[in-house]
């Protein structure tokens, strides 16, 4: 066996690794022989060099094997979403619960959020209470209770992943296929999820700009779940605006119960029926895509995909009373709130062409909505609240979004930022696509 700055060698090279030194790697780094440097520098190689679709079925079976499977009732339908991260997506959040509301068990294992992309551990934190680390007893009996839970990895859950993710973001290597690949598959099959739909985002503020890249990932998404016994579908959606109108972790929440009680912004819900239409029919649920788009609309206006939510919310640490009033009360009561929220005015009269995803994102990052630094805790009360959409006519000197912010002026560059993310022309868009879905594999 060679050493493991041998293996790094071997894959800088570019040389193809065999099974073997997968695993020792994925070992070393779980138990503490390798170093941090050490695994940075496997992460560049592998981000530079590739991995064959050999190498990539090794790395995601070595991620699996590298902990525990999570066990649960044979005659339970298990069904999940992964996304690969977006400003303002908080698509899970609705999801989760409308799939339980269904008839569907959903084991949603999250993770926190990535470069500008909020995380959905960190929205859900936001909430007092809320515990997204759970023993298997306590996800299991929320599975029973709720039909679905939003949690992170237990300890034993893909180790191996737990120690790559956390150094991905600050090695610059998230956007790496084989790793995107191995990291979401491997918590799936781990949690025991057999239908799985895969959101990749396309666009500027997205890890994957062009379409052609983001259907590679997602052909090779298809191929390797398959090769593990999970059906997986693939939405490819738009990411060059916010998703909905809330960018920030508490923000987020509240649009989400917003999406619950059947009042979403139109391409959050278009987002959710669409992944969620594909699950149920993937698991046999519905008769066809369009039946499950309109089961998951039905449970989002009736209130029962918001009653899973409330239950979800009992099940994971929320109080019944804060859990009752965050869903059924006023929202802004439980949800944390920043120290001051700065209005922006539009600058001259017309139509907005376009809201720069990646210009808003990085503001709320830079506000402390997201993580600067491995390990950092996030600020839930700030962010970015749109009060306009693309192709909306507005005159001069009307608010066009919020700004919620620590002190008592918002910063003079995060200002121009914001200023320079929003697109106003005298012609209205002509070629608009009100759905934010490009393509269904």
């Amino acid at each position: 066996m060679l050493t493991l700055p041998d293996i790094i060698r071997k894959k800088r090279d570019g040389e193809e690794l065999s099974d073997g030194e997968i695993k020792e790697f994925l070992n070393m780094a779980v138990d503490g022989r390798a170093e941090d440097c050490q695994i940075g520098a496997m992460l560049m190689a592998i981000y530079l060099k590739g991995l064959t679709k050999k190498e990539t079925i090794s790395l995601t079976t070595s991620m699996i094997e590298s902990g525990d499977m999570m066990q649960w009732e044979k005659d339970w339908t298990l069904v999940d979403k992964h996304s690969t991260g977006g400003v303002g997506d908080k698509v899970s959040l609705p999801l989760a619960p409308a799939l339980a509301a269904c008839g569907c068990k959903v084991p949603m294992v999250s993770g926190r959020g990535l470069e500008i992309t909020g995380g959905t551990l960190d929205k859900l934190e936001s909430i007092p209470g809320f515990k997204v680390n759970l023993t298997h007893g306590e996800l299991k009996a929320t599975l029973q209770q709720a039909g679905c839970f939003i949690a992170g990895p237990t300890a034993r859950l893909a180790p191996a992943d737990k120690e790559l993710y956390k150094r991905r973001d600050v090695t610059a290597t998230v956007d790496s296929n084989p790793l995107v690949i191995g990291s979401i598959i491997s918590k799936k099959v781990a949690e025991g999820t057999k239908f799985l739909v895969m959101d990749i985002k396309v666009g500027n503020a997205a890890f994957y700009k062009k379409i052609e890249t983001a259907k590679l990932l997602g052909e090779n998404m298809i191929e390797v779940a398959d090769g593990l016994g999970v059906k997986c579908r693939v939405v490819l959606s738009k990411m060059d605006t916010p998703i909905g109108k809330a960018v920030g972790n508490g923000l987020e929440v509240a649009e989400a119960i917003d999406c619950l009680k059947g009042n979403g912004p139109s391409d959050l819900n278009d987002l959710v029926t669409t992944l969620g239409g594909l699950l149920l029919e993937s698991c046999g649920k519905s008769k066809s895509f369009q039946e499950g788009k309109n089961m998951i609309l039905q449970v989002l206006k009736n209130g029962e995909a918001l009653n899973r939510f409330e239950k979800m919310l009992v099940c994971q640490g929320v109080s019944q009373s804060d859990a009752k009033e965050l869903c059924h009360g006023n929202t802004k009561s439980i949800l944390p709130a920043a120290d001051n929220v700065e209005i922006l005015r539009t600058k001259c009269d017309g139509y907005i062409i376009a809201i720069s995803a990646m210009g808003v994102g990085r503001v709320s990052w830079s506000l402390g909505a997201g993580h600067q630094k491995a390990d950092q805790a996030v600020d839930f009360a700030v962010g970015v609240r749109l009060l306009c959409t693309e192709g909306d006519k507005v005159s001069s000197g009307q608010p066009w979004c919020e700004v919620h912010h620590r002190g008592k002026q918002l910063d003079t560059a995060l200002r121009q930022q914001l200023e320079e993310s929003i697109v106003i022309k005298n012609s209205p868009l002509t070629d608009k696509q009100n759905s934010p879905i490009l393509q269904i594999i």
